[in-house]
């Protein structure tokens, strides 16, 4: 390749990677994260544990954009699972164990090592996610969670602003939803970047959840964790003040679930042209304006500004974490370098 094609490169993949135009320190790493590898090995396992149903139809460039995006997530990982082990905040045997346990708890032996097999995962495999996503959630909890507070200031200021929202032409449902979806979507961003590939994953992933749930899970956090809606899935789930006449509009089956709910319930697993769903009923409310004073007027605007500084901070946090962190993705220079040919 002559030198000035050579130097062009360079500088466009510099524009786009930290570290410039550098070679891996071998042929099995496809990224460094402050000096630290992950490997090629690492990204198959994991793109096949979130492609499951990669098809033979894909091409080359729709193959290479997802191992990317699966790569940009392991980056993401790694860069927090170094920062929780800065502040000793790993998660420890014990955790893990504890966590494995729990999620056994609704299953047979041989349902949960079919599960692990619909994931081409293995216990160990399942371990490692687990002390992972443990260790990320310490890292969150000491980082951004305790350090969240919602003045009553706050609250009336967002009640005075919004105050017309709080006036029901109509009695009201507030439900909260967690969607799974039998196909991939790219645009699925919830926190743990999990997305169901097939109707069977789907199926297996919304029963594990409704387990999770009837163990007393937090469904706010599933919702965040694990909801394949892009819109609701930021917020908990929740889908805020719905008409009760809006549920006419409903199937038979979602209509007869939600009526029979009394706040704070979910309903059964519900299957829907969109996938599979559960809902939650947070509260009924009748026709009329809802006054400050109201504790649950209080509690659903503290929930509101709580959940959303709680994404802010979030996602500003992963900024700085990266703009710190010394990351080179030789796996999107290599892409780079050959001009979209087909890399490894």
């Amino acid at each position: 390749m002559p030198d000035l094609v050579r130097v062009g490169l360079c500088v466009s993949a510099g524009l786009l990677l930290l570290g410039g135009c550098k070679r891996a320190p071998s042929e099995n790493v496809a990224a460094t994260v402050n000096g630290r590898p992950i490997t090629y090995e690492e990204l198959e396992k994991q793109y096949r544990i979130l492609f499951t149903s990669d098809s033979e139809s894909l091409s080359a460039d729709e193959k290479a954009a997802r191992k990317l995006e699966t790569l940009r997530s392991l980056i993401d990982n790694e860069i927090m699972l170094q920062r929780a082990e800065k502040l000793g905040l790993m998660a420890i045997d014990a955790d893990v164990e504890a966590k494995l346990t729990e999620l056994r708890a609704p299953y047979t032996q041989e349902e949960f090592d079919k599960q692990l097999k619909a994931r081409n995962m293995t216990v160990e495999d399942l371990k490692t996610q687990l002390r992972r996503d443990l260790s990320i959630q310490k890292l969150f909890n000491k980082e951004i969670t305790s350090h969240i507070a919602i003045s009553d200031q706050d609250v009336s200021d967002y009640y005075n602003a919004n105050k017309a929202s709080f006036n029901l032409v109509e009695p009201q449902l507030r439900l909260a939803q967690i969607l799974v979806t039998p196909r991939p979507d790219p645009n699925v961003r919830n926190l743990r970047g999990d997305k169901a590939q097939t109707p069977e994953q789907a199926k297996a992933k919304i029963q594990a959840i409704y387990e999770r749930l009837k163990r007393g899970e937090d469904f706010h956090m599933l919702a965040q964790a694990y909801s394949e809606d892009p819109d609701s899935a930021p917020n908990g789930g929740d889908l805020g003040f719905i008409p009760e006449s809006s549920l006419q509009q409903a199937n038979v089956e979602l209509r007869k679930a939600v009526m029979a709910l009394q706040p704070g319930q979910i309903s059964p697993i519900l299957e829907t042209a969109e996938g599979f769903r559960i809902l939650k009923l947070i509260s009924r409310e009748p026709a009329g304006q809802r006054e400050l004073q109201d504790p649950r007027v209080q509690q659903t605007i503290r929930d509101n500004l709580r959940n959303r500084k709680d994404q802010l901070l979030r996602a500003a946090y992963y900024e700085v974490a990266r703009n710190e962190a010394r990351v080179v993705n030789y796996y999107a220079l290599k892409i780079t370098e050959q001009k979209g040919a087909p890399a490894k």
